[in-house]
Formats: C-alpha cells, structure tokens, sequence
C-alpha cells in the first residue's frame, strides 16, 4: 500500500486521490457549463447537467481548500521540480489554485449578498435576502469567463504534465502524480 503522505520520490495517496479526484469532477463541471452555454433552453440534457452546477462547485471548492492545507502540510516532504522551468511550473500552480479559489469565491459571494440565498445538497447554507447588497454581485458578472480561463489553465497544466514531462524531458513527474 502507498504511504499516504507524499515523499521526495511520489506523491502520496491522498495527494493524488484527491488531484485525480479533483480532475473528474472539473471535468463534469466544465461539461456542465458548456452544456448550459451551448444547447437551447428548456434542453433536458442542458437541465440535467447544469442541476448540478452549484452543488458541484460548491464540493470543488471545499476540496481546492483541503487540498491546498494538505499541500502545506507535506510542502517539505513533495517532490521538488528541478529544471529550466521550475520558476514557471511555481507560477503556474499559483495561478491555477488562486483561479480554483476566486472562481467559485465571486458566486458564493454574490449568494451571501444577494436574494437567493445558497443552497448545498438541498441545505440552506444562506438563507435569500430581502434586498440585495450592491457590491457582492459586481464580481460575479465574471464568473463565467472566469471559468474559462481557469478551463484554459488547466488544459495547459494538462499539456505541461503529458507533453513537456512525459514526451519530452520523460522525468517521471506525471508517473510520481499518476502513483
């Protein structure tokens, strides 16, 4: 059984359950929005798939949060990048995790402030309010484009992990996140 703690040679069991997890579920979220975006309304399947939109974000967004406390915890334990693009592999998590925050941050600040209210698997986490406050539902017109640049991070990520690590430098970076 792999340590679940990461080490300098792999990641740990919880780190990659939880990246891998992470993935699946990015994956159905950005097939929802797209579902939303790009069939007509009243579309069953559009329906289907944007129902889940917020309860999906919301678990993303929890686990970006353990995600990232895990990651600290085991921060001078991980496997180090060493290389000619160390700086920018640095940056690019940087951007990836601050976007995997501020994305769903701006919609679960527009609920706070506004007159819906939040629900969570059918619990009220805010309750609706009467008025709606100003300032919390600027942020959230961006949500959606947001979302897409965060998509396009990914995707690079993605293209850094398989093309960069695995065809061409082949350093066992994917293979110490793959376990």
């Amino acid at each position: 059984m792999p340590p679940l703690t990461d080490t300098p040679l792999r990641y740990g069991a919880i780190s990659r359950a939880l990246h891998w997890g992470m993935a699946l579920l990015f994956l159905a979220q950005f097939l929802s929005a797209a579902a939303h975006w790009a069939l007509p309304r009243e579309n069953p399947v559009r329906e289907l798939l944007w129902s889940y939109h917020s309860d999906l974000g919301l678990t993303l967004f929890a686990l970006v949060l353990l995600r990232g406390i895990w990651g600290l915890l085991n921060m001078g334990r991980r496997p180090v990048e060493t290389g000619p693009l160390a700086g920018a592999a640095r940056i690019g998590h940087a951007v990836l995790y601050a976007l995997m925050i501020i994305v769903p941050g701006v919609r679960i600040l527009s609920a706070i402030g506004g007159t819906r209210g939040l629900d969570y698997l059918g619990f009220e986490l805010v309750p609706a309010r009467a008025a709606e406050i100003a300032w919390t539902q600027v942020p959230v017109a961006w949500h959606g484009e947001m979302g897409w640049v965060l998509a396009l991070v990914i995707l690079g990520h993605i293209a850094m992990a398989v093309g960069y690590h695995r065809l061409l430098r082949n350093d066992g970076t994917l293979a110490r996140m793959a376990g």
